[in-house]
């Protein structure tokens, strides 16, 4: 597998989605780039090349007169983003089945449980770098640059915007759910077979159903 290095643009494409995800920057908000390269000490030109990136991934718009800004992540998109998602990420965890030790279960668990830690302590950024790094464990396996770049890019526009701090405190319980379907992945992987795996990861584990609760916890929000 092909390691991947992080460019300047993509240093700056990470500090925009986290402004983004820590809701520092909001929906129809728009993006000052000066300020931007002056906040982290780049040239325009990285900035410029992360704007357009995100732009191209839905995340932000160009507008005319009012430049890059937020997209709002609507429930049909998110719905459609879990069932792309699903499929692929199911395909990475058939593609690194057999090649899979119990070195990459030992990390799984380790993740499983710093979910929980990040989870009790509702340590939000944690919980959503340790469930991101879990499903790399087997990603990194699959052999497969393109699957690996396609999910990576699909997740971000969906995590993005689809997370909020105040819907991961009122979505506790689903987020224990959630890890404990990442316990049923891991025993999957250990005692199951490739084809209820992919099943299970594509259609439970990345049901549209999460998509639907997700975006309606981000609707009472706004209504608060």
């Amino acid at each position: 597998m092909t390691k991947h290095y992080k460019s300047l643009k993509d240093h700056v494409y990470d500090y925009i989605s986290e402004q983004i995800l820590e809701e520092k920057l909001k929906p129809d908000e728009r993006i000052n780039e000066t300020l931007l390269a002056q906040e982290l000490s780049v040239s325009r030109t990285p900035v410029r090349e992360a704007l357009i990136q995100l732009s191209c991934e839905g995340i932000l718009q160009n507008t005319p007169r009012k430049g890059f800004v937020v997209c709002e992540l609507h429930e049909k998109e998110a719905a459609q983003l879990y069932t792309v998602i699903g499929g692929l990420d199911g395909l990475a965890a058939m593609l690194s089945f057999d090649v899979m030790t119990e070195k990459e279960y030992l990390l799984m668990e380790y993740y499983i449980q710093s979910i929980d830690s990040a989870i009790n302590t509702r340590n939000y950024a944690m919980y959503l770098n340790q469930q991101n790094e879990f499903h790399r464990v087997y990603l990194d396996k699959c052999d497969n640059d393109v699957l690996y770049d396609t999910i990576t890019r699909l997740k971000s526009k969906l995590f993005t915007r689809g997370h909020t701090s105040l819907s991961f405190e009122n979505e506790i319980a689903m987020l224990k759910s959630c890890n404990d379907e990442h316990r049923q992945i891991l025993q999957l992987f250990k005692t199951g077979d490739k084809n209820s795996l992919y099943q299970y990861i594509s259609q439970v584990h990345w049901s549209t159903v999460h998509a639907h609760r997700e975006i309606l916890s981000s609707k009472k929000k706004k209504k608060k």
